[in-house]
C-alpha cells in the first residue's frame, strides 16, 4: 500500500541528499543549502524519542553543518501535530513553498519507440528534437539549474540514484528540460523546464512523455512528482496529464529563539 509515508520515502531516494543520518526512523539530509527536501529532517515514522529531544537534534545537525534547521513532515500527520505542539511553525518563508502536493499517476500511456533513440516533436511555432540521455549535457545544466544554484552540492543531487536527463532541442540549443530518477518501480519526475521563448508549445508534454518512456523502459509502471501547492500553472498541466494529489507534506521550522544548540 502506498501510504504517504512510504511514498515520501520513495521520494526523499529519488532526491539523495549529500549527507543522510538516522534519527530514529527519521532521517537527517544536509546538501549545503540546495532545496529543502535535501536540507531537511524527514519525519516519517518513529524517532524512537520524545519530539522535543528529536527536534533538538534536528537543530544540532543543522547548526553543525551551517542550515537552517527545518523538518519535512506529511500534512495533518501525528508527527506533524506532535511538531506543532513543541512549538515550531510552519516555513513559510520558505523560498520555494512550504506546503507541496504530491502528485501520481497508476499508470502512464507512453509511445513505443526503440530505448534511448530521440524522437521528432512538431510543437506550435517549430519542431524539436527530444531525448532522454543516461549523462547531462551542458545544456540540460544550464536550463535545469536555477540562478544561483549552479554549485558542486546541486550538480551531486541531481545526479545522484538511476536518473534519465529529458532534453528537447533546436538547432539553436535547448528549449526544456526534465529530470526523471527510478526508485524500484517508481518514476520520479522533478526539474521541467522549458526556457521562456519556447514556451507554449506543448514542449511540457514531450518531456513528459519522453520522461516517462524512458521510465517505462526501465521497468517503472507509475510516477510521482511534487508541487508546491501554489504552482497553479504547474498543478493544471500535471492534471491533464493524468496525475492527482495523493497527499501533501509541509515544512516546519523553530519559533525565533527556540532551537539552540545543545553541543555547543
Amino acid at each position: 500500500m502506498n501510504t504517504p509515508e512510504r511514498l515520501e520515502l520513495t521520494c526523499s531516494r529519488a532526491w539523495p541528499p549529500l549527507v543522510e543520518e538516522p534519527l530514529g526512523e527519521w532521517s537527517l539530509r544536509w546538501a549545503d543549502g540546495f532545496t529543502g527536501r535535501a536540507n531537511s529532517a524527514l519525519a516519517v515514522g518513529d524517532a524512537r524519542r520524545p519530539v522535543g529531544d528529536a527536534l533538538r537534534a534536528v537543530c544540532d545537525f543543522a547548526h553543525d553543518r551551517g542550515i537552517t534547521p527545518m523538518v519535512q513532515v506529511v500534512r495533518d500527520s501525528p508527527n506533524e501535530r506532535a511538531i506543532a505542539a513543541a512549538g515550531w511553525v510552519p516555513a513559510t518563508g520558505h523560498g520555494a513553498g512550504h506546503e507541496v502536493v504530491v502528485l501520481t499517476t497508476p499508470s502512464f500511456h507512453v509511445k513505443a519507440r526503440a530505448p534511448g533513440r530521440s524522437f521528432h516533436v512538431k510543437a506550435r511555432g517549430g519542431s524539436f528534437d527530444v531525448a532522454v540521455a543516461d549523462e547531462p549535457g551542458l545544456g540540460w545544466w544550464e536550463l535545469a539549474l536555477r540562478p544561483g544554484e549552479d554549485f558542486p552540492a546541486a550538480r551531486q543531487v541531481l545526479a545522484g540514484g538511476k536518473v534519465g536527463y529529458g532534453v528537447a532541442s533546436t538547432g539553436d540549443g535547448v528549449a526544456g528540460v526534465v529530470r526523471g530518477a527510478l526508485v524500484d518501480d517508481w518514476l520520479h519526475v522533478g526539474r521541467l523546464e522549458v526556457a521562456p521563448a519556447f514556451r507554449r508549445r506543448g514542449l511540457a508534454s514531450a518531456l513528459m512523455d519522453a520522461v516517462q518512456a524512458w521510465g517505462a523502459e526501465h521497468g517503472a509502471d507509475h510516477a510521482v512528482l511534487q508541487v508546491a501547492e501554489g504552482n497553479s500553472g504547474a498543478l493544471a498541466l500535471y492534471a491533464g496529464l493524468g496525475y492527482a494529489p495523493h497527499h501533501r507534506y509541509r515544512y516546519w521550522v523553530p519559533a525565533p529563539g527556540s532551537c539552540e544548540d545543545s553541543t555547543s
